[in-house]
Order: structure tokens, then sequence, then C-alpha cells
């Protein structure tokens, strides 16, 4: 049986301000959770309706009335784990690595996170406005790549100023990406859902890059996530790696 006490912790960590404090974040279901433990990440507690992981320590089997009450899901599924953030290496400026200029929303990042995984990208560099990656929607989104991409929280101009790399930015006015050569090495950055790339990150780009539209759609552009897919697809194909 589950604390009153427990509940109240652990639903605290649906805010930012407590998973920073105390170091820690939540995920649902066993495929996210058994992606995370194969991952190595450090196990704190572990809920669940049905004996799914056979685990000694961190484990308890709760009802599934408890579950609900814990749970950040519309519809609680059968296993709840708490985990340890692991530490997040320094950004090695080498390969394709991904940007965020203030992405807000929590499902864009997830499947953004969920697309660099799949193609191969391990970074992730995110403006200090942009939805926290440990945010329980951010988790579910990432379907377990969170473990294998490192979002790095920075002063994004900086960061990017401190590059040797080629700065890709994605802009409705920018060069046919179809047409353009690609290199192996470089950043892509991606801009704000409403708003696009800010001035100030938009003085450091080197390359002004664009998904042209096919269709007759008054559509005035692509959703931010399937927006990085389609680059990252690109970047791919171009170079072969």
């Amino acid at each position: 049986m589950i604390s009153k006490s427990e509940i109240k912790s652990i639903t605290q960590l649906r805010q930012k301000k407590y998973r920073d404090a105390r170091s820690l974040f939540t995920a649902e279901g066993p495929k996210v959770i058994e992606e995370l433990l194969g991952e190595g990440l450090q196990l704190h507690s572990l809920y669940e309706t049905e004996p799914t992981h056979v685990l000694k320590e961190n484990y308890q089997q709760i009802s599934a009335q408890e579950l609900k009450k814990i749970s950040n899901l519309k519809t609680a599924n059968t296993s709840f784990a708490v985990f340890e953030k692991p530490k997040v290496p320094p950004i090695d400026y080498n390969g394709l690595i991904v940007a965020l200029d203030a992405v807000r929303d929590p499902g864009n990042l997830g499947t953004i996170i969920r697309m660099c995984d799949w193609f191969g990208v391990s970074q992730l560099l995110c403006s200090q406005d942009t939805a926290d990656c440990y945010n329980p929607k951010v988790v579910q989104a990432t379907m377990g790549s969170i473990a294998r991409v490192s979002v790095h929280y920075v002063d994004l101009k900086t960061a990017l100023q401190e590059s040797k790399l080629p700065i890709y930015g994605a802009f409705m006015d920018g060069q046919n990406v179809y047409a353009s050569k690609l290199p192996e090495k470089g950043i892509v950055v991606m801009g704000n859902e409403a708003n696009g790339i800010s001035a100030e990150i938009s003085e450091v780009i080197t390359s002004r890059i664009s998904i042209p539209q096919f269709g007759k759609q008054t559509t005035e552009s692509l959703n931010v996530a399937t927006a990085t897919a389609i680059l990252l697809s690109e970047f791919k194909r171009f170079t072969g790696r």
C-alpha cells in the first residue's frame, strides 16, 4: 500500500521546481520504463499493479486505484517509475547537433528527442525557455529516447558562437533544403512554434534553409517536430551517414 506522503512526494514531481530540487523525474508504462532501465538509468522507485519487473529493491506492488492517484496520464498504465536524472556530459561540438530556440510544447520536444535518437543525433541544445525535457509529457513522448540523447540547457546564442560548426536555421524564406549541399557535421536550429527563430539567434545562423511547400494549402508552416524530422532525414540522406 502506498502512503499519503509518498503520493504527495510523487505528484510534486509534476512541477519542474521539485524535479530540479530533488533531481528526479517520472516515467510510465512497461515499455518506457524498460527502455530507461536498459540504458542504465538509476531507478529511485517503481510501482506496478502487475509484477512486470522482478526487483528486490525500490519496488512496490499497488492497486490500480492507487496507481491512478500518482499517474500523469488520463488512463493510468500498469507501471509507474521514479528515476534519478542522469548527469549530462559537456557539449561535444562534433557530428550533427540539433538546437531548439524556445520550443515550448512538451509533445513537440518529446517527439524531437525521439527523432534525434532515430537519426543518430546524440546531442540537443535547448534555450533556457524551451520546455523541460523531464516534464512527464516530454518523457512519455520520447518513448525512452530521453536516455540516449543528451539534452543541454544553455545560453543558446553563446553556445552556438562557441561552436566552429556551420549553423543551419530553419526559415520560411530560406534556401530549398532539397537543393542545398549539406555537411556531415553541423548544427540545425529550429525555432519557436509561433514565432520561429528569434532575431537574436538569427544573427549567428550561417545558412538559412527551408522545406518547400508543394501543395496549394494555406498552412502557414509545418509543425516544428515534423519539420525537424524532415530536415534530419535530408541531412542524413545527403551525407549517407
